[in-house]
């Protein structure tokens, strides 16, 4: 499938990525690793990552903006993003082709071209490998494009510490850190917070709901973020706080938006996608997403959680 792919991106001019909404670095990484590897490999096409930027991440990369005629006879690529709702910019369909580059379980096999690793860290290590496979075939890499990659499996991975980190991410990762670029700049920017997120953080540990069978449960309302002049992508950023309580199983936070309640759920080892699916997302065994849209759906939540975790 990688040969295939390779042999699709020769035959167009222009090629647009996208990733899902929302965005991590992962989705960032991806995305931008791969546009990077392009512009690198041929010049001579045009290249754009495109979606709603996440100021979080500008450090990352800055994203392109691209009028609707351009996407007539593109190739369109949607790095990181398991079905059709979450992807970002519903002109993905505007292309001539359609590929889907994932590690997340296959449950919307969209796409004119699937490439899916359920075993890969992050869709950033499957740019990578790409680049490896296709490096005899004219794929070039460089310091912009090994930064964005490094950078995306640093996030999916949680810095290695997650179980989906493997023999082969540590490598590539080996790999990368060759590059040009500075690591410790990167860390700092992917984990520095503003203070008023650091008390937010404080204000979590303080107030978790720590219940039986090994579940816990913060809720973060519109007021409270307001309080701490939070936004919620930036409440998302701390998800993994409780991760060292001891006794934790899963854990679901409840993020107030305008017109949802964003479900944020974490496990240490019961599945818990299964549990996303039934509330309007989905994700990996161990770190998922959902929406409820009235307080009054959280016990429901909480109830599938539960049992999932006896």
């Amino acid at each position: 499938m990688k040969e295939k792919i390779l042999e699709t991106i020769k035959q167009y001019d222009t090629i647009i990525i996208h990733r899902h909404v929302r965005p991590d670095p992962d989705a960032y990484g991806s995305q931008g690793g791969l546009a990077a590897i392009l512009k690198a490999s041929f010049p001579e096409k045009n290249i754009y990552a495109v979606g709603q930027e996440e100021p979080t991440l500008h450090f990352m990369r800055r994203l392109d903006e691209v009028a609707d005629e351009v996407y007539e006879g593109a190739l369109v690529i949607v790095c990181d993003t398991a079905n059709q709702e979450r992807i970002d910019d519903k002109r993905y369909t505007k292309g001539d082709m359609l590929i889907k580059i994932d590690h997340h379980p296959n449950e919307d096999p969209y796409g004119d071209l699937l490439w899916v690793d359920t075993t890969a860290s992050s869709c950033s290590e499957m740019i990578y490998e790409f680049y490896l496979d296709g490096k005899e075939k004219g794929l070039k890499i460089n310091d912009e494009a090994a930064r964005l990659l490094f950078g995306g499996i640093v996030g999916d991975t949680g810095r290695f510490l997650f179980p989906s980190t493997t023999d082969k991410t540590f490598a590539y990762a080996g790999e990368l850190i060759h590059f040009n670029f500075s690591r410790t700049e990167l860390f700092d920017r992917m984990y520095e917070l503003e203070p008023n997120i650091i008390k937010l953080n404080g204000y979590i540990l303080q107030n978790f709901d720590m219940q039986e069978n090994g579940v816990a449960a913060v809720r973060l309302t519109k007021e409270l973020l307001e309080e701490y002049q939070a936004r919620p992508a930036e409440a998302s950023l701390l998800v993994s706080t409780l991760g060292d309580v001891k006794g934790i199983k899963a854990w679901v936070f409840f993020i107030e938006e305008s017109d949802q309640i964003r479900v944020r759920l974490r496990s240490k080892g019961p599945v818990i996608n299964v549990v996303a699916r039934k509330f309007n997302g989905g994700g990996h065994p161990l770190a998922a997403g959902a929406s409820i849209y009235s307080w009054d759906e959280v016990d429901n939540v909480l109830r599938e959680l539960h049992a999932v975790c006896k």
